[in-house]
C-alpha cells in the first residue's frame, strides 16, 4: 500500500456498520481498506481482539495504517458484562496498532445513543454530546474514556460517533447473535404476515407506537465517520437522517409496500411469537430462491428491544452540521430502499 494514501484499517468489518463503512472507503479515490473481523473473509484478516498477542501479531504488518474505525461489538447477557470485553478488545487494538503504525492518526469510535441512556428508559431529548453522563455500567463511555487518555500527546485525533438505531442491508452485525437490523427484522416479520394472509400488527408497547424516533442510514453514516476522521476536532458527534417519525405514521405505510394491511397494534414478543417460524421461512425460502437461513434473517430479541422503547428517542445532531456535515436521508424512502434491496438479493420474497 502506498504511503502517500489513506490507510484505514476498520474493525468489525463484517457488521452492519463495517461493511458499509468499507464499501463507502473503497468508492473514494483517496483511501486503501483493511478489514478486521473474528470470522475474516475475503479482504479481512481474522483475528481475536480478546487476544492480546494475536492482535499484535496480525497488526505487525499493518504499518502503512493511518485511519482506525472501530466498530466492533461482542455482546454478553448483562450491560456490565459487557464492559471488560468490549473495553478490552479496543484497548488490545490500539496497544498493537501504535507501534506498527508510526503514521496513526486518527481513531474514530462507533458508540451510540446508550451513552445517554436511552437503554435504560426515558431519558433527557433531543440528546446533545454536552450531556451529562449516567451511573455506570456502560461500555461506550469506557471506551472513550481509554481514548482521551490515550491521545496525550499523540499525533493521532480521534472521534465518537453516535447513531440512532442504523438501517442497513447487511445481515452481520449481531445482538444475541442474530443481526441488529431494524429494517431486516421488519421485512421478514411483514413477509410471513403476508405468507399467513395476516395483517401486519405493530407488535409493541403501546406507547411505542405513537412515540417520537429516528434512525441513521448505515450509508449516512459510512459518510459521516469518514467526514469526523478527516475534517474535525477531537469530540463526539451524534449522527442520524435528520428527520424524525411515529410509528402510528409510518408503520401503515411500511405495510402498503408489502401489499398488506396494517391492523391495530397488539403487543407480543416477536421472540417468542416466531420462535415456530423456521420450517415456515424454509418452505418460503424453497418457494422463492431466497439465499438466507431463517437462524440469519431472525432478528426477533432485537426488534422486542427496539420496539419496547415507549418514550422519545432522538438527539440533537446540529453539532455537525455546525461543524460542516450536511447529508440528510428521508427515513421513510430510507426503509422502501433497504425494502427493494432485500428483494433483489434474495433475501425476502
Amino acid at each position: 500500500m502506498s504511503t502517500t494514501r489513506n490507510v484505514a484499517l476498520v474493525a468489525g468489518a463484517n457488521g452492519i456498520i463495517g461493511r458499509n463503512l468499507i464499501e463507502h472507503l473503497r468508492g473514494l479515490d483517496d483511501w486503501d481498506v483493511l478489514g478486521l473481523s473474528r470470522r475474516g473473509g475475503p479482504g479481512t484478516i481474522a483475528v481475536d481482539l480478546l487476544d492480546a498477542a494475536d492482535t499484535r501479531a496480525k497488526l505487525a504488518d499493518a504499518g502503512d495504517v493511518t485511519h482506525l474505525f472501530y466498530a466492533a461489538y461482542q455482546d454478553r447477557p448483562t450491560w456490565a458484562e459487557l464492559v471488560p470485553p468490549n473495553l478490552a478488545m479496543l484497548e488490545n487494538l490500539v496497544d498493537g496498532l501504535e507501534p506498527a503504525a508510526p503514521g496513526l492518526r486518527h481513531v474514530s469510535l462507533m458508540q451510540g445513543y446508550k451513552v445517554y441512556g436511552a437503554h435504560l428508559g426515558p431519558f433527557k431529548t433531543p440528546a446533545r454530546e454536552t450531556d451529562a453522563g449516567h451511573m455506570p455500567p456502560e461500555f461506550n463511555v469506557d471506551q472513550q474514556a481509554f481514548l482521551e487518555r490515550r491521545h496525550v500527546g499523540k499525533a493521532w485525533s480521534w472521534s465518537a460517533i453516535r447513531p440512532s438505531v442504523v438501517g442497513g442491508t447487511t445481515l452481520g452485525g449481531t445482538r444475541s447473535g442474530n443481526p441488529m437490523n431494524l429494517a431486516l427484522v421488519i421485512a421478514v416479520y411483514a413477509s410471513i404476515s403476508k405468507e399467513l394472509g395476516l395483517p401486519l400488527r405493530f407488535p409493541g408497547r403501546p406507547g411505542a407506537y405513537t412515540s417520537l424516533l429516528e434512525m441513521t442510514d448505515a450509508r449516512l453514516l459510512a459518510e459521516a465517520t469518514v467526514w469526523a476522521a478527516t475534517s474535525t476536532a477531537d469530540g463526539a458527534y451524534n449522527i442520524a437522517n435528520g428527520d424524525l417519525f411515529r410509528w402510528s405514521e409510518l408503520w401503515p405505510k411500511l405495510a402498503a409496500y408489502f401489499g398488506l394491511e396494517a391492523a391495530p397494534p397488539l403487543p407480543m414478543s416477536l421472540d417468542v411469537v416466531m420462535a415456530d417460524k423456521g420450517p415456515l421461512w424454509t418452505k418460503m425460502a424453497a418457494e422463492h430462491g431466497l439465499k438466507p437461513s431463517y437462524a440469519e434473517v431472525s432478528a426477533w430479541g432485537f426488534g422486542d428491544f427496539v420496539f419496547s422503547w415507549d418514550y422519545d428517542v432522538f438527539a440533537d445532531s446540529s453539532k455537525s452540521r455546525r461543524a460542516g456535515f450536511h447529508s440528510y436521508v428521508e427515513t421513510e424512502q430510507m426503509f422502501y430502499r433497504l425494502f427493494d434491496e432485500f428483494r433483489r438479493e434474495r433475501v425476502i420474497p
